[in-house]
């Protein structure tokens, strides 16, 4: 067994709760501008004393609605200024809010809210409101329905007016440390979603220590920002909201990708927080474009340069002077533009969810942006471990952040302590008491490593260890991710329990595949089913896959491979929230072609065989 633990760096405050963070930051800088709201193309700013504000009127407004201490309000929203809004003011309240994510079908609704015991909901959209209705009868503890988008919000605060000042005081501080904060559901992956109580310590202790081991990315002598695209629904953005607060940290929000662009150069965030697809899409778009402008022989020059220079400054290697002189025109050419479409002032990324792979984190540190890979999970309050800027290595998720203990035990299963992890499952005994051992150790259920230095490796998760028939252990995610960054390829879900060989299904990129096949000299408009079984493209997804097989043995290589006529998303329930597989989801809805696959039937869909 292999243990770390990193103490924790500020001292606890078991009586305080998470709207101390706000009120401090208050008291600190009243006039800093906390947030900054989108508006014509710019950004409105909101300083910490006007968001105070709000958040005391609109707590004012939840208390004059009938909403008492405790009670559970559900929000239904996607990433906007007004989640935190209604957040903090849920907490000044002195409720506890229940996220569930804007793209939830009305079954996942139903069951969050009821499950909780939700009294309310705050809806955004029409459609969101559609989704809950559907479900409404079902749900009689539901007493108040509030729209954002028909100015229910505004509503709210014209009805608080008469509440006291003391009133709401006195429900801010009825929560300490130990008290729950939210209620946040897992993505249901593996089963029926389970109701994640994570308290007000969690949030406070875990923010307090981020704030003093990340002071590099949280500190700028321009200001600090990060722009949000990723869910708040999500611990990983609601754990970083909380920070930026307590840091003062200014954020602003695009919940559309296809805005990402236009707004990262109008915000010019100093640091992003993101998955790995994320990453991987910044790189794949910049190279076919380059290759549709007859440049793509320069771009693929220049990144594996990067690339290289970045491995030689991590292992203190002299850069030969023929590689600067490449390296200057390269950054003048190649590495500058993506610097510049990436809002120009991003120093740090925050990258979490999937591993990012060594190549993209090497290439991105070669640009000037240091990605900080780390790991977590909605029961550790998001961060367990985080590469820092002043202790990081590409390849790994870091060492544990201060205040967390994590240990790897004799079968590789990942557990952590610390002041981060989740008090309990939501009414579900059993699953809490299946969740720690005797000693209080969280077990993850993860597969990892450390190095000699604290660094801690994922490696895969222990319920998707595949065994093949001949007995041999394989982690799908070790052939997975790397065939996914091909530009081409969308997912990847690895088969092949108790069979004589690996296999993979995979589906192909929707976004991307018309730009390669337009790169490529094929039909860019062709459907994703014409393009499963067009020669090209199979040749293009075989090259990934021998790219992967590379890295393993030839038992726990794949040997055969489908490419499906459609997508795996999360409106058709095979990916989560956080665009994770649902690994058992698949399984099941596409056994036929598995079956297939192994007994050698025919299959309609693109067919491979590894070459020997």
């Amino acid at each position: 067994m292999k243990q770390f633990d990193v103490p924790a760096i500020v001292p606890a405050a078991p009586q305080a709760n998470i709207t101390d963070l706000l009120i401090d930051r208050l008291a600190a800088t009243p006039e800093l501008v906390l947030f900054s709201l989108p508006k014509d193309g710019g950004w409105v700013p909101v300083t910490t004393a006007e968001f105070h504000a709000q958040v005391l009127a609109l707590a004012k407004g939840l208390v004059a609605a009938g909403i008492q201490p405790g009670d559970k309000i559900g929000l239904v929203c996607k990433t906007r200024y007004e989640w935190t809004l209604i957040d903090f003011a849920t907490w000044f309240a002195g409720a506890v809010l229940v996220p569930v994510y804007e793209t939830s079908s009305p079954s996942q609704v139903q069951w969050n809210l009821s499950d909780a015991g939700a009294m309310a909901v705050i809806v955004e959209t029409a459609d969101h409101f559609a989704r809950f209705d559907e479900v409404h009868p079902e749900l009689p503890d539901i007493q108040s329905v509030w729209q954002i988008d028909l100015g229910d919000l505004d509503k709210l605060v014209a009805g608080g007016v008469g509440v006291d000042d003391e009133e709401i005081e006195r429900r801010r501080n009825l929560a300490v440390g130990d008290d729950i904060a939210t209620l946040i559901y897992t993505s249901g992956s593996t089963g029926k979603p389970k109701g994640c109580v994570l308290t007000h310590a969690n949030f406070l202790e875990t923010s307090r220590n981020a704030k003093v081991a990340l002071k590099e990315v949280l500190e700028d002598e321009h200001g600090a920002s990060t722009l949000l695209f990723i869910t708040t629904a999500h611990v990983f953005a609601r754990f970083i909201t909380v920070l930026c607060i307590d840091a003062g940290v200014r954020v602003g929000h695009q919940p559309d990708t296809k805005q990402l662009l236009p707004s990262l150069g109008s915000f010019k965030p100093t640091f992003l927080l993101a998955v790995p697809r994320v990453f991987e899409k910044v790189y794949n778009s910049s190279e076919q474009k380059a290759e549709a402008g007859g440049k793509g022989k320069i771009f693929r020059a220049a990144a594996h340069l990067a690339v290289e220079h970045s491995k030689a400054l991590a292992v203190g290697e002299p850069i030969p002077l023929m590689s600067k002189i490449k390296f200057a025109l390269f950054d003048r050419l190649v590495y500058s533009k993506l610097r510049a479409a990436m809002g120009g002032n991003v120093k740090y990324a925050v990258s979490g969810s999937a591993p990012l792979g060594e190549y993209l984190g090497h290439f991105f540190h070669s640009l000037g942006i240091v990605i900080l890979e780390g790991y977590g999970l909605t029961e550790s309050t998001a961060p367990a471990t985080v590469n820092l800027a002043t202790k990081s290595k590409i390849g790994t998720v870091g060492p544990p952040l201060p205040g967390v203990s994590v240990r790897v035990i004799d079968d590789g299963e990942v557990e952590v302590k610390g002041v981060n992890i989740f008090k309990e499952y939501w009414k579900n005994p059993q699953a809490t008491a299946e969740a720690f051992d005797d000693e209080g150790w969280f077990k993850t259920g993860d597969i990892g490593d450390f190095d000699a230095d604290g660094f801690l490796t994922i490696t895969g998760r222990k319920k998707e260890i595949i065994v093949t028939a001949g007995g041999k252990n394989v982690a799908p995610a070790a052939l997975e991710d790397p065939i996914r960054s091909n530009p081409l390829i969308g997912q990847v879900v690895v088969v092949g329990d108790q069979k004589p060989f690996i296999g993979a299904l995979i589906t192909l990129d929707p976004e991307m595949l018309p730009v390669w096949l337009n790169n490529n000299s094929e039909d860019a408009g062709m459907s994703l089913a014409q393009a499963a079984v067009n020669p090209a493209v199979l040749a293009e997804v075989q090259r990934a896959v021998d790219l992967a097989n590379d890295r393993v043995s030839r038992a726990e290589s794949i040997r055969k491979f489908v490419i499906l006529p459609s997508e795996l998303t999360e409106a058709s329930g095979h990916l989560t929230p956080k665009l994770s597989i649902k690994r058992n989801i698949i399984l099941r809805d596409f056994d036929e072609t598995i079956q297939g696959l192994y007994a050698g039937a025919p299959i309609t869909e693109g067919f491979s065989t590894i070459r020997d």
